[in-house]
């Protein structure tokens, strides 16, 4: 398991060193007992960068929605979006510096024209009820494991984020990352 110094760092370092990483889902033992707890490989990765970024939620400064990227580092911020997607982000950095990372689309979960981090919230029942709560422990059935194998930087794909148009020269930063080739990175 990741421990908490993984996410004290550079949120654009983090958001790369998460590609390849295992996101692991503990469901509780009322569900299937194929479903008990399953690995899946982040493959694409957004990161969103202290107060200035204007596609962040905290460009505005700080609110009850978003209170939880002002916490330390490995706190899991899910939000929901559009009156009916959640969001799965991780806070980074120092406590007070607004940055996270969103996973966007791991490995396995259904397939490439549909993947992408609402239905990845969807498919592994994770809700509101997660934010606020630490990705570095397996009390809450939700963590990070690290890579079996490392990836070379010419396996990494940098390109702009999607959906933010509104964040003016935020719009065009390289801040999207995801494994060049790989069949379960989301579609624009």
């Amino acid at each position: 398991m990741l421990p908490q110094s993984f996410y004290n760092r550079p949120t654009l370092k983090i958001a790369q060193d998460l590609l390849g990483c295992f996101l692991v889902r503990k469901f509780p033992p009322l569900l299937t007992k194929e479903r008990a707890g399953v690995r899946y490989k982040i493959v694409e990765t957004e990161a969103y960068v202290g107060p200035n970024d204007l596609a962040s939620h905290a460009s505005r400064g700080e609110t009850e929605r978003n209170k939880v990227m002002f916490g330390k580092p490995g706190i899991i911020y899910v939000y929901f979006t559009y009156g009916m997607h959640y969001m799965l982000n991780i806070v980074t950095e120092e406590k007070n510096y607004p940055a996270a990372v969103l996973i966007r689309a791991v490995e396995p979960i259904l397939n490439s024209k549909t993947n992408g981090p609402a239905r990845l919230t969807k498919a592994l029942k994770i809700d509101k009820s997660f934010n606020g709560l630490l990705i570095y422990t397996k009390k809450y059935g939700l963590w990070i494991e690290s890579r079996d194998e490392d990836l070379k930087p010419r396996q990494i794909v940098k390109t702009t984020r999607i959906g933010v148009d509104y964040a003016g020269e935020y719009k065009n930063k390289k801040w999207r990352f995801y494994i060049k080739g790989n069949k379960f990175v989301s579609r624009k």
